[in-house]
């Protein structure tokens, strides 16, 4: 069932959606990661936004010549055939399933320094799912729902992060910018691309509206304008917050930060100003966990209309949303949260985000190489050379990404890309239903997938209160009247309580 107009996300709130989904948490953490090669970074960021737009040219084309739902899985299926775009939404889907936790992850850490409670790891794991299924049940209310709330959430976002490449180089010094030059103790060609594999993954996003092309209004324009704008949007936040960070704090301190951005501001404007920060850096992670929730159920769809995803995907509710395919990643996502609980499950799970990031490069390559076939014959001659050029910059990109990668990863991101050629056996049985009548993908979703997202959203709020304040029963609960609630035994035996 296709999205009726008035549910599909205008321009503006698109445009934020790509800014905040390639910005999410990274950049508040960025100034610090950098700071191990020193302030040289600078040169790395340039040339990675060259490719970075160039990536952005070649979806903002692709969408101007076939504005089809799925992004890189529509582009690769029609460019190369079935099993290349069963390959490409594959490894996309599960990359971006593994990557919300990670976000979920990284916007309640923010948020650990207002709530102490957060640190006890069932409480966090139960925050997390409390928030993969509260942004699920949003999805479900709509795409246009999903862009309010992150066009809120990236402005406020986008709020420390300008003010901070704006009025930071009030404090900025230009002797500890050039002390902290280069301390990687490498050549600077060798720290530029040791800098430079590090840069490119902080694009990862840049797809985000020619995936939502079916929830986008009038797609033809506003994909290609919203993807360009988005990444000129976020390269500008990323090059003048990170370098006059680096000239506002000594790189020693920089280097041992755990939140860059409040370290400026505190700075700056006192501790009031770094608590701010901290809020809107919650927030604006968090916000992109919404971006990404709606990514993931998108690519999803439009692989199962095809038959090459399970057709339980392709189910949708009244306002075109597939509800089912969301319920279920909720469900994948909650078990990750639970299975990571550990040390060493957290550890185990950060080997296998990095390898699902490594994956998220294919579909751009792909990509890139997909307009050079769908663009034959359909662009102007000059027009088609100059964007080979383009092509080839952005190919480039993913490429050298892979290149400096972790060796390890590397080999078993591939090992899964060989392994989906037997999983395609599946969609290939699929397909052969739906073209003898057998089956029909799509359809309606149950309306109680919606009651059943919010029942579940509201037990792990209800899960969280119990086990963090709750069950506590030293803890000095106030009713309205005034005095404190008296636990006589618990009095006697624990002496030292708050309610002394």
């Amino acid at each position: 069932m296709a999205v009726n107009e008035e549910n599909k996300i205008g321009l503006v709130p698109v445009t934020l959606m790509v800014a905040g989904n390639m910005m999410g948490a990274g950049i508040f953490m960025l100034p610090a990661n950098l700071a191990a090669t020193g302030s040289i970074a600078v040169i790395a960021w340039f040339i990675t936004v060259v490719g970075a737009v160039s990536l952005a040219l070649v979806f903002a084309k692709l969408a101007v010549l076939d504005p089809a739902a799925g992004g890189p899985y529509a582009y690769t299926r029609k460019a190369f055939g079935d099993y290349m775009g069963y390959q490409t939404n594959l490894i996309y889907w599960l990359a971006n399933v593994v990557g919300n936790v990670a976000l979920a992850t990284a916007g309640l850490g923010y948020l650990t320094h207002f709530f102490e409670a957060l640190h006890d790891p069932l409480t966090f794991a139960l925050a997390q799912i409390a928030l993969i299924w509260l942004f699920t049940y949003l999805n479900i209310l709509g795409p246009k729902m999903v862009g309010r709330v992150q066009s809120v959430t990236t402005s406020l976002a986008l709020v420390p992060i300008l003010a901070t490449a704006i009025f930071g180089w009030f404090w900025f010094s230009g002797e500890t910018f050039s002390a902290g030059w280069n301390v990687s103790g490498q050549s600077n060609t060798s720290a530029v691309m040791s800098t430079l594999t590090f840069t490119l993954w902080a694009f990862i996003g840049v797809e985000s509206a020619s995936v939502s092309a079916a929830v986008v209004k009038n797609p033809r324009r506003n994909v290609p304008i919203a993807t360009v704008s988005g990444v000129v949007l976020a390269s500008v936040a990323y090059i003048l917050s990170s370098s006059v960070i680096m000239g506002m704090i000594p790189n020693p301190e920089l280097l041992a930060s755990s939140a860059p951005f409040a370290d400026a501001a505190r700075i700056a404007l006192g501790e009031t100003a770094a608590n701010i920060v901290a809020l809107c850096a919650a927030l604006g992670c968090l916000g992109s966990l919404a971006g990404w929730t709606l990514l993931v159920g998108q690519s999803a769809k439009a692989a199962a209309d095809d038959g090459l995803f399970s057709s339980i995907f392709a189910r949708t509710n009244a306002k075109g949303v597939p509800t089912a395919g969301l319920v279920i990643v909720a469900g994948l996502m909650s078990v990750q949260v639970l299975a990571t609980m550990s040390p060493t499950a957290s550890e185990q799970f950060g080997k296998i985000a990095s390898v699902a990031v490594i994956m998220t490069l294919l579909p751009y390559i792909y990509s890139a190489i997909a307009l050079k076939v769908l663009g034959y014959k359909q662009m102007p001659a000059r027009q088609y050379s100059l964007f080979t050029v383009i092509i080839l910059i952005a190919a480039g990109y993913g490429l050298l990404a892979l290149v400096g990668s972790d060796g390890e990863q590397t080999r078993w991101s591939l090992i899964f890309v060989i392994s989906t050629v037997v999983f395609y056996t599946l969609a290939i049985n699929r397909q052969h239903q739906m073209e003898a009548g057998q089956k029909v993908p799509g359809g309606r979703s149950p309306v109680w997938i919606r009651y059943l997202t919010l029942v579940v959203t509201i037990a792990a709020l209800a899960a969280l209160f119990w086990v963090s304040v709750g069950k506590h029963e030293e803890l000095n609960l106030r009713p309205r009247g005034g005095a404190p609630l008296e636990f006589p035994a618990q009095q006697a035996s624990a002496p030292n309580s708050l309610l002394e």
